[in-house]
Formats: C-alpha cells, structure tokens, sequence
C-alpha cells in the first residue's frame, strides 16, 4: 500500500475518532444527509436545480417546524390543565401521594427544580445553540462539496501531478466515496426504521382518539433526538393525555411504547443488518456503542461505518513476499 493511501485511511480514522472525541457527530451526520438530499434531488444531473429544491425543502421544514412550536405553546399547557385533575383524583383514589396537588403546585414544583438547576439548564442551552450552529456549518459544508468536492484545486497543473499532497488528497477523496456510498446505503434503511416508528405511534394516537394526536406525533419524532430524557418526555404526555380518557388506556399506552422503544434496538439492527449484510448482533453492537459514545447521531453513524470498514476491507488483499512477510494490496493497486 503506498503512502498516500496509508495517509487516507489515517485521515477517516482521525476524522471519525475526532467525530466522537469533539463531539462532531452532528454536522458529520448534517453535512452527509445534506449531501445526500442534495443528490436525489438534482434530477439529470442539474446541480443548481437540486441546491434550489433543497432550499425550498429546508424553508418548508423550518416553517412547519415554527407553526408546530407555535401550536404546541397552546397545546401542551392544555394537556396539563386537563391531564393533571384525572391523575390526582385517580391518585386519591388509589391512596397514591403526589408531590403536586394542583396545576398551581405542579408549576412552583417545575420552577423550584428548576431554580435548582439553572446551571445545568444554562449549559444545555449553551450545547443547543452550538448544536444549531453546527446543524447550519454543515449544510453550508454540504452545498460547497456538492458544487465542488475536489480537495486540490491544482491538479490541472502538470507540475503538481505527483507530489504527496495531490496523491494524498486523490486517496481521501477516494475514502470520501467510499464512506458517502456506505451512508447512502444505511440511510434508506433508517428512512425505513424513522418511518415504523413514527408511524407506529401515530397509529396508536389516531386508532384510539387521543386529543392532540398530531402535536403529540410531532413531541414524539423530536424528543426521538435526545437519547434517554426525550423518550420519557414524549412517553409521558402520551400516557398523561390517554389518562383523560381512562386508567387503562393510560395502562395501554405505556406497554406500548415501553415495548416499541425496547424493540426499536433490534428493529434497528435487522433492518440496517439486512441493507449492509452484517450480522444481526453486530449491528446491535454497534448501535448500543455509538448511541453511548455520541447519542442519536452516533445511532446513525454506527451502521455506516461498519458497512464501511467492510467495504474498504474487502477491496485489499494480503500477499505474502517472496521473504514470506505479509503486505497488502488495495483493489487499485493490484
């Protein structure tokens, strides 16, 4: 293997690492996906088509994004105000002691925990403004390499056609390609997995008449976003909303989504497992790693880069020298 592909593969190792480490895994994802819409909608090829369709695409999703802010500002003080007396007359009745006893309680309750850990609110407002400035670096990042992915302007020069740097910068773009096809490959499967899940628990909204059905649809695709505490925000406007209705359908709800959230795991790894040919554990490996190591964007993150590292694998071979040391040959090479 030559020097400049050693130095490529170095480069995707230190950028996925640094992806993890600096938590970059967000505009990694923002610039691929971006990318990768950016794609399927240049039809025939027109760039400047596709950079149009996108914008309008992405104005459309911040519009619908505001008017579901908009209208979850009146919903969800609704949901509170009548979710609240079920539960706390349910809750006398069953002998159960809350620490609220009012909507009123309930609110002096939420600002003193809150006074309490203003700090660690401040900060994670300072991670979400970080997080949205990455989500906008990257789709700039991503409307650049779509006009213009090279990565050395000069290679039309003869005399650059053979030092380090354009040899190297060839190996990169090469492992670029490679690691974009593979992200392709694994995003229709979590087009597919998204699309279960959010259907699933809009069929239960809907199936059983549950006030607010669309806003909670939206809480529940968003909350999706933050491991952990954005289940257990969605789960619990869920129940509490299906509690107005009756205890049992409360019960209901809350086995529902315990099993679809546990089962979204393995939905996960068959479904992707299946797209990329990797076995089913593996993938499960996987995924429990990169939610952990990155959370939901290392989630998606996780497949691809298993699928790449079997790609690239399986496009070297290992010879043996004639002093019976072993070296390796990419596709190219050989």
């Amino acid at each position: 293997m030559s020097l400049p592909a050693r130095l490529s593969y170095a480069f995707i190792a230190l950028l996925i690492i640094a992806a993890g480490w600096l938590k970059l895994a967000t505009p990694l994802v923002t610039v691929l996906f971006c990318f990768f819409a950016l794609h399927l909608l240049a039809f025939g090829g027109r760039k400047w088509l596709g950079i149009t369709l996108f914008l309008i695409l992405l104005g459309g999703a911040g519009t619908g994004f505001y008017l579901f802010v908009k209208q979850s500002a009146t919903a969800i003080p609704h949901i509170a105000e009548t979710t609240i007396p079920v539960v706390l007359e349910w809750a006398e009745r069953q002998g159960v002691e809350l620490p609220f006893t009012d909507f009123n309680s309930l609110r002096q309750l939420a600002i003193s925990a809150i006074n309490e850990e203003i700090n660690g609110l401040a900060k994670y407002a300072g991670v979400a403004l970080i997080q949205g400035a990455a989500v906008l670096i990257g789709i700039v990042v991503a409307i650049s390499l779509f006009l213009n992915s090279r990565f050395d302007l000069e290679t039309d020069q003869p005399a650059q056609s053979n030092n380090l740097y354009t040899l190297t910068a060839v190996e990169i773009a090469e492992r670029f390609k490679v690691f974009y096809r593979s992200f392709a490959t694994v995003m229709g499967a979590q087009i597919a997995i998204s699309a279960i899940n959010t259907g699933l628990t809009a069929g239960f909204l809907f199936w059983n008449h549950l006030p607010y059905a669309g806003v909670l649809v939206g809480i529940t695709f968003l909350c999706g976003l933050l491991p952990i505490v954005g289940n257990i925000i969605s789960n619990t406007l869920i129940v509490g909303v299906a509690f107005t209705i009756s205890p049992k359908l409360a019960l209901f709800a809350l086995v529902f989504l315990v099993v679809l959230h546990k089962t979204e795991y393995f939905l996960n790894s068959k479904i992707v497992g299946d797209r990329i040919q990797n076995p089913m554990w593996l993938t499960l490996i996987g995924l429990v790693l990169g939610e952990k190591l990155m959370g939901i964007p290392g989630m998606i993150l996780a497949p691809v880069i298993l699928h790449y590292i079997k790609v690239e694998a399986k496009r070297s071979r290992v010879s043996r020298t004639e002093g019976g040391a072993e070296r390796i040959v990419t596709a190219e090479s050989s």
